[in-house]
């Protein structure tokens, strides 16, 4: 187990506000025009929110689904959205003017989405156990790439492998490539996955799963790091650099960023008023963003005291 070190520097993380019930999930962009980036949420209350990245600052909200948001990705340019519901759609979204440029139905709940990587195709995962691929200039014809023991909780695009990540309620992550007919690779784990996430380089892929931290080399798919907490973990976010792992927890509402290598505990930060439901690195691995029970986003930096952004420090 880490053993724990309280960081000397207290944050105080930008909140941003918006959304009326619990952020569930959350998706910084790639860089864009140079240093610039965007932050999509996805919340139960049907409305997700884009930001601008660095100051959380409300750009739009997307109008039209019926039911709780799952989940929101945007993708390589920023200039498409997808987001997942259980109004039994995932929908894809003019990121520019918030229009809805399709819906793409499905016969149960949907929990997750993101897009290929020539954004004509969109992969979903559905309560119904299903991974699915949908061409989204035929809707109505979608693919069943894979099909769980269980509700499929996330589905991933790895750009670096070009294959597709799978994570069920069976504790099961499956290996997607498109080409072929069959998962090329399951993974196993012996607790429910409580959360997936890659890198932004999609070359590193971590589960929180019971009390332990997976982390796993997506060239190889061996594992990198399997790190015991002693707390039930909600979410594990590994920074582009690879040198911290951000992680939440189910109860005890705290944020946690832990030194990648050692998983030795660095700072602690309180702030939410909720369990921490996500929590992701912006792509330059300079501020990462979490999602609560509590109806807010809030931005921290991920190394407090260099000059970034609007973040204001004080020591204690």
């Amino acid at each position: 187990m880490p053993s724990t070190t309280l960081s000397l520097t207290q944050q105080i993380p930008l909140t941003c506000s918006g959304h009326t019930r619990p952020v569930v999930q959350l998706s910084f962009s790639g860089l864009v025009s140079g240093s610039s980036y965007l932050l999509i949420s996805a919340c139960k209350d049907g409305k997700p929110i884009l930001r601008d990245g660095p100051t959380g600052d409300w750009l739009g909200t997307f109008l039209g689904h019926k039911g709780a948001v799952w989940s929101a990705m945007l993708n390589a340019d920023t200039s498409r959205a997808v987001t997942a519901s259980a109004d039994y759609t995932a929908k894809v979204w003019n990121a520019f003017t918030g229009q809805e440029l399709v819906s793409l139905p499905h016969n149960h709940i949907v929990k997750s989405a993101d897009f290929t990587d020539n954004d004509a195709a969109v992969i979903t995962g559905s309560q119904d156990k299903s991974v699915r691929i949908f061409d989204i200039t035929r809707p109505d014809q979608p693919s069943t790439l894979a099909t769980h023991g269980a509700p499929v909780r996330s589905v991933k695009w790895s750009r670096h492998k070009n294959v597709v990540v799978s994570a069920g309620d069976d504790k099961h992550i499956n290996i997607l490539d498109l080409r072929a007919p069959a998962a090329v690779k399951t993974l196993e784990v012996d607790d429910n996955i409580s959360n997936i996430s890659l890198t932004s380089d999609g070359r590193i892929l971590s589960c929180a799963s019971g009390k332990r931290i997976i982390v796993w080399d997506v060239d190889s798919f061996k594992v990198a790091k399997d790190i015991a907490m002693g707390y039930e973990v909600s979410v594990a976010a590994v920074n582009p650099q690879r040198t911290r792992i951000v992680t939440g927890g189910k109860s005890d509402l705290l944020i946690r960023s832990c030194e990648f290598e050692s998983g030795k505990e660095l700072e602690v930060h309180k702030g939410h008023h909720g369990p921490v439901h996500d929590a992701c690195f912006s792509p330059d691995g300079e501020v990462y963003a979490t999602g609560s029970e509590d109806g807010t986003v809030r931005l921290w930096q991920a190394n407090p005291g260099s000059a970034y952004g609007l973040w204001q420090l004080r020591k204690i």
